[in-house]
């Protein structure tokens, strides 16, 4: 008869497969794999395996990895990729079978770490679900970790969407600059016009418009953290006479008459149901012929369900939601816009997360001093678990450029789209 120590190193072999470039290290001393993989998983106590089998898929692996009962040595993309579609075939009759023959009570659940929010419908303390007090502590939660954090993960540019990469060498800065531009040739900005941009993170939209463009330009975000960072970096910058950022909510707004209007990141956080009341709220802002650039992460079809999977939504954006493009077009539409031009920056969003996956471990032990380890593994995890999700397809980026058409029907726009690359 086999071993306690052989019998768990034989379950590992089985969910990983012979040909897995992942090693594995157990508790008692277990190995499965090879022993010269480049990136090895340690399962550090029976913990991990209760957060394994007590709430499988991406839930489970997040738990054991964030409190530490589980680590990786090397690459997280590289293990995800591996991991990820065993995990998801092995059938839960096949779970119950190994966790019998190698400990039952590893079936029992065991508590949350400290990192993870309840379930979505246990939230209400802030009432219910995209009101204005609810999605200010979702903001918060994500966005008021740390300034210093944010710096290391995303670099100087300090822009935390999907860059445009001009080239497939470009660099992190050089492909964050290039996006903003595109935005601003989309909203064909010049000199004297007025921009808002909702959700304006720390303020890169809007301090290279700007300085760029010459316009006025304002930027409102949820996150006292990231306003204060940014209003500080307007000045420091000499462009305060022209920028400004507000803790804000962005239906609390109450200029009007922009020439245009930037929406980068922001609509995964408004939800499926509110889409037309947001875009008929950000037409009111435009003046006749302005622009609406939407940028934002949405699902590959109209058919996948709006609320994002536990992991994401207990972790790291509470209460998000992504839509098919084609719902966010037909919101826009309807809703005071005419669409011009859309195009799909997935790849480019890999390529981002490589880079700030990269960030975040040439800087880890000064990420992990300034939001704690746990905090640390989450992005860590998450960051990986987008950029696979971007280049498989599971997700997609998108720019959707509307104009606000006169009553006569005018949109101002050329015959052709005028940005050029």
């Amino acid at each position: 008869m086999s071993s306690a120590r052989s019998k768990l190193a034989d379950a590992f072999r089985h969910v990983l497969g012979v040909d897995s470039p992942v090693a594995i290290t157990t508790y008692d001393g277990g190995t499965a794999g090879p022993a010269d993989a480049p990136t090895r998983l340690e399962v550090t106590s029976p913990t991990a395996l209760s957060y394994l089998m007590s709430a499988p898929g991406q839930l489970g692996l997040a738990r054991a990895y964030v409190t530490g009962h589980l680590k990786v040595f090397g690459d997280v993309y590289t293990v995800l990729r591996t991991l990820g579609p065993r995990l998801h075939e092995l059938r839960w009759v096949d779970r119950l079978r190994l966790m019998r023959a190698l400990a039952p009570h590893l079936l029992d659940r065991v508590p949350a770490p400290a990192e993870e929010l309840p379930g979505r419908f246990r939230r209400t303390v802030n009432g219910l679900r995209h009101s204005k007090a609810r999605d200010k502590a979702a903001i918060s939660r994500h966005y008021d970790v740390s300034n210093r954090f944010y710096e290391l993960v995303l670099g100087p540019s300090m822009a935390y969407t999907c860059a445009c990469y001009p080239t497939a060498d470009a660099t992190l800065e050089e492909a964050q600059a290039h996006k903003f531009d595109l935005v601003c040739r989309k909203l064909d900005l010049r000199p004297g016009m007025r921009l808002l941009d909702v959700g304006c993170g720390w303020g890169g939209m809007v301090e290279h418009a700007a300085e760029h463009y010459g316009v006025r330009a304002l930027g409102v975000t949820l996150s006292r953290e990231q306003a204060l960072w940014a209003q500080k970096d307007i000045v420091a910058k000499g462009l305060a006479d022209r920028a400004e950022v507000r803790h804000l909510d962005y239906r609390d707004v109450t200029e009007t008459g922009f020439d245009a209007v930037s929406s980068i990141g922001l609509t995964e956080h408004i939800g499926a149901r509110n889409l037309p009341g947001y875009f008929r709220f950000l037409a009111s802002k435009l003046r006749p012929e302005g622009r609406l650039l939407n940028h934002s992460i949405t699902n590959p079809t109209t058919f996948e369900k709006h609320r994002s999977e536990a992991f994401i939504d207990r972790y790291v954006f509470p209460d998000g939601e992504l839509e098919g493009v084609g719902e966010i077009i037909a919101a826009m539409q309807d809703n005071g816009f005419e669409v011009r031009h859309e195009e799909n920056l997935r790849e480019h969003y890999a390529s981002t997360l490589a880079a700030w996956c990269a960030n975040l471990d040439e800087n880890w032990d000064e990420a992990v001093h300034e939001a704690g380890e746990g905090r640390a593994r989450v992005w860590a995890l998450y960051m990986a678990a987008s950029r696979l999700s971007f280049e498989q397809r599971n997700i997609e980026l998108h720019q959707v450029l509307g104009v606000k058409v006169d009553d006569s029907g005018r949109a101002g726009m050329p015959l052709r789209p005028d940005w050029g690359v």
